[in-house]
């Protein structure tokens, strides 16, 4: 069972998934597939007076494209030391080649307010309408060894800044 809490409540579970294996970003494609992808990065916070999660996504992959389209996404967050294999795979497979749905023998739950879906048996959940996105390039970078560590081909990142709709946890 699920409990509705405020968007910055437990936050720290979210910080603490991004820091060790991830979290699940869920997009629809165009088709109107659930395409789970692994993230690392991401920010909460208060953007435009709005309570917003700030994803990035690369320009090189699959979700890249399906998050162009969207209007929403979710973000759901596993336990410590759950979803690893689940997040390996949604981290190293394409969306272009398989169902990463089907393939990681992941399950879905309906979003509560969105119609992106959110993944079954993580312990947090966040649904974001999208109000913006951003595409990075070289010349917004001021440190160079940022450009060098996380961007050597110029495969820059597209930052999706979702307002948070609703934010639930499980039951415990």
């Amino acid at each position: 069972m699920h409990r509705s809490i405020e968007w910055y409540e437990e936050s720290e579970r979210l910080q603490a998934a991004l820091a060790r294996g991830g979290a699940f970003l869920t997009v629809n494609s165009p088709d109107g597939r659930a395409n789970p992808m692994t993230i690392g990065w991401a920010q909460i916070g208060i953007v435009w007076s709005r309570p917003v999660l700030t994803v990035l996504v690369r320009e090189s992959r699959h979700t890249y494209d399906c998050i162009r389209e969207a209007s929403a996404f979710t973000v759901s967050v596993p336990r410590a030391g759950e979803f690893s294999e689940e997040l390996l795979l949604c981290g190293t497979k394409s969306g272009r080649d398989i169902d990463k749905v089907v393939e990681g023998g992941l399950s879905l739950i309906a979003g509560q307010e969105l119609d992106t879906p959110v993944i079954e048996g993580c312990v947090q959940h966040y649904e974001c309408k999208i109000l913006a996105r951003s595409q990075q390039t070289r010349p917004d970078f001021c440190a160079d060894d940022v450009l060098a560590s996380f961007y050597p081909n110029g495969d820059h990142h597209l930052l999706v800044f979702g307002e948070i709709l609703a934010a639930y946890a499980q039951g415990e």
